[in-house]
């Protein structure tokens, strides 16, 4: 999948409620079905150019509400400071348990519970290096 596509998509995932019905049924059919213009164009009983148009127009007006409330750019911020912070709570947790053994199990009560938020908040965990962390939200369907 293109970049375009990748953007485009988290675009519809935060905006799509603002589009049309038939906007949103085509874009959905043709990004999160993977049909082709044609066969969107059979089942709806359009040309290929009325969805192809269509797609176009969709795309412009999601990127046009993306410049007006910036969405895209908060979360991507918001996601950069979790991650910073679940790093550093990642890092001090192991720190504590080297220097005071004895709260280990407080520790490790202590991890579970932020592993939980993570499932309860659809954040995936990747790890990029040894006690680093970084929270990749996704959709929850």
């Amino acid at each position: 999948m293109k970049d375009d596509d990748l953007r485009f998509l988290r675009l519809w995932d935060l905006y799509s409620p603002l589009l049309t019905k038939t906007q949103r049924e085509i874009t959905d059919l043709y990004f999160n079905y993977d049909l082709s213009l044609g066969e969107i164009a059979e089942q709806k009983g359009v040309s290929r150019q009325s969805v192809s148009d269509c797609l176009g127009k969709s795309r412009k007006q999601l990127e046009e509400y993306d410049q007006k409330l910036g969405f895209i750019k908060a979360l991507d911020e918001l996601s950069m400071e979790y991650s910073a912070y679940m790093t550093t709570v990642k890092r001090w947790i192991e720190s504590c348990k080297e220097q005071v053994p004895n709260l280990s199990s407080e520790l490790q009560k202590l991890e579970e519970s932020l592993s939980n938020v993570h499932k309860e908040f659809g954040v995936e965990e990747i790890a990029l290096d040894e006690g680093e962390i970084v929270g990749k939200v996704f959709r929850k369907e």
